[in-house]
């Protein structure tokens, strides 16, 4: 028997895709809503219904697609799009923009609530190098140091006749409960922390004052009405106030070791003193200490949010809504369009599919390619995804600095092999 000749005006399918598509459709089929109120997107996605019948060989075959099928293919083409550039920023930038505030997100994946974020398009902004990431790991280590926002307290005792042996976190936590310290830094702060005793000191004899610390301070050196006008013959060399300040930190412990007859030890903040502490000795001791933990690692700073705990913790918290699609250029228009084919053609293998691979018809039977499209459809899916990752981890900003630095290294080889010309007066 003759195999039937079959036309596009096939009277077997029920659904047929027309040969255009018209705008006025577009929003009332789209699943998710995202881009209908974006004309650029309208008739982009109307055109597709153009580009799928044809590929699809339309007007040789019929294509049993809906053209709201072909719109919500290309909705879908356009977020996983937006998907995979914003995964590919998230990794230029997360490490940047740690702990910064950001907004809450709607079920759209668009900011609803935020700290001036909304309609920003954050996600097409550049962030500037904040080595943020960096900065936190080096905060930790400055704080150990007693370096930057180190908290450093200062509590005193005096000294028992006889008596060695101090127990500083008592002393200290004793100290931090009485309501006459309210003023103190370290006030209601202790509780059950542990306090970490970083220096045990005592003043010098007030007759000493004139030679030792006293006067030793930043813009006193070389005043000539206070410690100038009692030193020897002396060239002073004005010097920047960073290099006192160097010079002070690099000489305060050997300067007060040597003007004191005390030593200590530490074993579990008990203090012993060596000697025994007498009468005639120090009326107080005093001891510079820090809290462990007194900042909780999620605890908010109130002062300065930029430091704060609240904000851009991982990949997730992120301010990046969808891409707007007329910021799309053509690069990626066309990455959609071929990605959205894809999807079209997936749906026309699960719709043949149904019909278990053949459909009768008058005298005989026709097979159906279902397998053929479902399997090219996620052939190409995976590729184009591949594809796009592929470009996108070479364009990041470590990989572009990397580049500009062969460029300079290369320029500069060649530059060093051009004869310098000779000079002619």
């Amino acid at each position: 028997m003759a195999k039937p000749i079959l036309t596009p005006s096939s009277t077997l399918s029920k659904v047929i895709l027309p040969v255009t598509g018209n705008a006025d459709n577009v929003a009332i089929a789209l699943p998710y809503g995202m881009y209908q109120n974006e004309s650029t997107f309208v008739d982009a996605a109307k055109d597709q219904v153009a580009f799928v019948f044809k590929k699809l060989g339309g007007d040789v075959l019929d294509v049993e697609l809906t053209e709201g099928n072909v719109y919500a293919a290309y909705e879908e083409s356009v977020l996983e799009y937006s998907y995979i550039v914003n995964i590919h920023q998230a990794k230029n930038s997360l490490g940047d923009l740690l702990g910064t505030t950001t907004a809450s997100f709607d079920e759209d994946g668009e900011i609803k609530v935020d700290d001036g974020l909304k309609n920003k398009n954050v996600e097409l902004k550049y962030p500037r190098f904040t080595f943020k990431y960096s900065q936190r790991a080096a905060d930790g280590l400055a704080a150990e140091a007693l370096l930057g926002d180190a908290n450093v307290y200062s509590a005193s005792f005096s000294p028992v006749n006889s008596v060695q042996d101090y127990d500083l976190q008592d002393i200290i936590y004793s100290a931090s409960i009485d309501s006459s310290n309210s003023t103190f830094g370290y006030y209601n702060k202790v509780g059950k922390k542990k306090v970490v005793v970083r220096k045990v000191y005592h003043r010098t004899p007030r007759s000493m004052w004139r030679f030792f610390a006293y006067y030793g301070g930043l813009n006193v050196i070389g005043n000539m009405s206070t410690y100038g006008m009692y030193a020897d013959e002396s060239t002073f060399e004005v010097v920047p106030a960073w290099q006192n300040k160097m010079q002070a930190m690099a000489f305060e412990d050997s300067l007060m070791t040597r003007t004191s007859n005390y030593s200590y030890e530490l074993f579990n903040n008990k203090l012993r003193l060596y000697p025994a502490p007498i009468d005639a000795g120090p009326s107080k001791f005093w001891v510079k200490f820090t809290i462990e933990n007194e900042r909780e690692p999620w605890e908010e700073y109130l002062t300065d949010r930029k430091k704060g705990a609240e904000g851009v913790n991982n990949m997730n918290t992120l301010p990046y809504a969808n891409i707007p699609y007329a910021n799309i250029n053509s690069i990626g228009k066309q990455w959609i369009r071929r990605f959205a084919l894809a999807l079209s053609k997936e749906m026309l293998g699960q719709i043949r599919g149904k019909f278990g691979g053949t459909i009768p018809i008058p005298g005989d039977s026709v097979t159906l390619n279902s397998g053929d499209l479902l399997s090219q459809a996620k052939e190409e899916q995976d590729k184009l995804r591949e594809e796009l990752k592929t470009v996108l981890d070479e364009l990041t900003y470590a990989k572009l600095a990397e580049r500009d630095a062969s460029i300079v290294e290369n320029a500069s080889k060649t530059h060093g092999m051009v004869p310098l010309p000779i000079f002619v007066g």
